[in-house]
């Protein structure tokens, strides 16, 4: 059974008559009652009474027919949709996204990509690394943009932007009148860092291991902008992604560079191995690979 055979069937039962139908599916009358013929005997049922300039459907057509319009309907809807996808007219590009990176990197790249493609549409799930991985493989994210380390041979990694983490102290902090800082002068200072689980805190101290620090750590939250509260409110210090920092003329805090080697951060983009990202999240890897390189220069 051919899908032109379905069609040319609808054609004739709409048109009432093989030539009209013909006519219709831009074919000729013969090669379109053969194909009808060929149907029939597929079926084993008679789909048309042929009078003399007529074709009346039988009952058993009537049936086939109604059932080969919907499928023909849907199969259009189907195509419709593919093409709409492959144009990107319409859509959809579900990311994963760390909580640290999600409010500072975001904004502007959606507001992009947006502009380009109206009618795509991007969901954002913040979580941690080892959630966003589960979910990637159970097949409920396109994207995920995370920091290293990444540890998990199932996931493409691309690199996108190395960030300086920026120690966050408060503005009547000793340190503060300091231009450079080094791990030495944060002896004895209490530390607000992320809870556990959230790589930054973790990136956080395997910097201060490797500089032979061992930091006390005073109070953990789960996001940045409440780490900042708390560093203003005189409870501890921290380090901040650079990105994260709060705008100049808004600034509450004070921040300063480490001395080198500086504490950074990689935050890359990963995707299944076995299922590459879509045309809608590729399309949006672009625009903020696009942008991080706009913001270089």
């Amino acid at each position: 059974m051919e899908l032109h055979q379905l069609r040319y069937a609808v054609a004739v039962a709409i048109a009432g008559n093989f030539s009209r139908a013909a006519e219709q599916c831009h074919v000729s009358q013969p090669s379109l009652s053969q194909q009808i013929q060929k149907l029939e005997d597929e079926l084993g049922e008679r789909l048309f009474d042929r009078l003399s300039r007529q074709a009346r459907l039988t009952p058993a057509g009537r049936r086939f027919v109604d059932r080969a319009a919907r499928v023909l309907e849907e199969l259009d809807v189907a195509l419709r949709e593919a093409r709409a996808e492959k144009e990107l007219t319409r859509g959809r590009a579900v990311l994963g996204v760390l909580p640290t990176i999600a409010p500072y990197l975001l904004p502007e790249v959606i507001s992009a990509f947006s502009r380009q493609f109206p009618g795509v549409e991007i969901v954002v799930h913040e979580d941690t690394t080892a959630r966003l991985l589960n979910l990637a493989a159970a097949g409920d994210l396109d994207l995920i943009l995370a920091s290293l380390p990444v540890n998990d041979p199932r996931f493409e990694v691309r690199r996108l932007l190395i960030e300086e983490l920026l120690l966050a102290l408060p503005a009547d902090h000793p340190l503060a009148s300091k231009r450079t800082i080094s791990t030495d002068d944060l002896e004895g200072e209490r530390f607000i860092l992320m809870q556990e689980g959230h790589c930054l805190g973790d990136q956080i101290l395997r910097f201060c291991t490797r500089r032979d620090f061992h930091p006390q750590v005073s109070c953990r939250s789960a996001q940045v902008e409440t780490v900042q509260a708390l560093v203003q409110a005189g409870l501890g210090i921290s380090l901040i992604p650079k990105m994260a920092q709060q705008p100049a003329q808004a600034r509450r805090l004070v921040y300063r560079s480490l001395q080198p080697p500086r504490p950074t951060r990689t935050i890359v983009a990963l995707w299944l191995r076995q299922r590459p990202p879509g045309r809608a999240a590729k399309e949006f890897l672009n625009c903020l690979t696009a942008r991080l390189a706009a913001s270089k220069s």
